[in-house]
């Protein structure tokens, strides 16, 4: 019983693990429906390996290493390669120049950002209660849910039919995981509705997004996250 109490939170980030990689052969095959049923199990896999582990009491080290190294997975080389099919069709052309490489490849910056966020996390002692630059969840929704959107209502179109916009966008989704910015965690401190306003202000105009949006609002949803937590960067620490 102490070996299934101690590895069963390791058992499901490897189903976080799992999940990531079949999302990323389907992706690659262009099944990018089946990538969004994998991504959102591996969302629910990563919330519950904590849980588990802090409900059983068996965090450990090796825990916290196989977490990192999955999520490198499911929300790192995903989303990298996301913007990779994004870019795909603009072989080595941007603004009518040819460039003597695809540009596709730039779409990997994502990943090197995510790796880089995902370290520079497990040795960082002050995101307890808040995040520290955006998490690579988020992330992987915001790139993922773009070219999701698209895929399926042909939104975004101004983005994704533009090279430029898409290196751009790129080059800010990679920065904004490292960058100083506090974003709200939903750990709660306390009890105490004042301290909660942040989180309240995120569910409640999530789910609003989603209904009115749908799709579309999945991308939505992250940048009103990260416009929510630069408004209440004072009150998040």
């Amino acid at each position: 019983m102490n070996f299934i109490k101690n590895n069963l939170a390791n058992a499901i980030t490897l189903g976080n693990l799992f999940s990531g990689c079949v999302g990323a052969v389907h992706l690659i095959l262009g099944d990018y429906q089946t990538t969004a049923i994998c991504i959102i199990l591996s969302l629910v896999l990563d919330f519950f390996d904590g849980f588990v582990a802090r409900a059983l009491k068996a965090n450990s080290n090796l825990g916290t290493q196989l977490d990192s190294l999955a999520d490198m997975v499911s929300f790192g080389f995903i989303p990298g390669l996301a913007m990779f099919k994004m870019l795909e069709p603009f072989g080595n052309e941007v603004l009518g120049m040819q460039l003597p490489f695809e540009i596709k490849y730039f779409g990997f910056l994502i990943t090197l950002f995510s790796c880089l966020r995902l370290a520079i996390f497990n040795l960082d002692e002050e995101q307890k209660y808040y995040f520290k630059g955006l998490n690579t969840p988020s992330n992987t929704i915001l790139v993922f849910g773009l070219f999701y959107a698209f895929k399926e209502t042909q939104s975004f179109s101004y983005l994704l039919e533009n090279a430029l916009y898409l290196i751009i966008f790129t080059i800010i989704s990679s920065w904004i995981l490292i960058s100083p910015i506090k974003m709200i965690a939903m750990k709660f401190k306390s009890m105490k509705l004042q301290d909660n306003y942040p989180k309240l202000a995120l569910l409640i105009g999530s789910i609003l997004i989603l209904i009115i949006f749908k799709t579309v609002g999945i991308p939505l949803v992250i940048l009103y996250y990260i416009l929510i937590s630069l408004i209440f960067q004072k009150q998040l620490n």
